[in-house]
């Protein structure tokens, strides 16, 4: 069963890292963003697969 607790414990983890750069500094978050949609859709979607393995690997060895 689904402990929703954990879920938007780890949803709001997130939110606060992604929002991290801009806050810190938003001319770096700029430019990183501008590089990044210069990106091929192939690679973003490489790039957003290999994420989503570290982040199931990392669940796996934390449990």
């Amino acid at each position: 069963m689904l402990d929703w607790t954990a879920f938007f414990s780890a949803l709001g983890l997130v939110f606060i890292i992604e929002g991290l750069l801009p806050f810190l500094s938003p001319s770096r978050a700029h430019k990183m963003y501008t590089e990044a949609s210069r990106v091929p859709l192939k690679e973003l979607r490489y790039i957003g697969f290999a994420s989503m393995m570290v982040g199931l690997i990392v669940l796996f060895f934390v449990q």
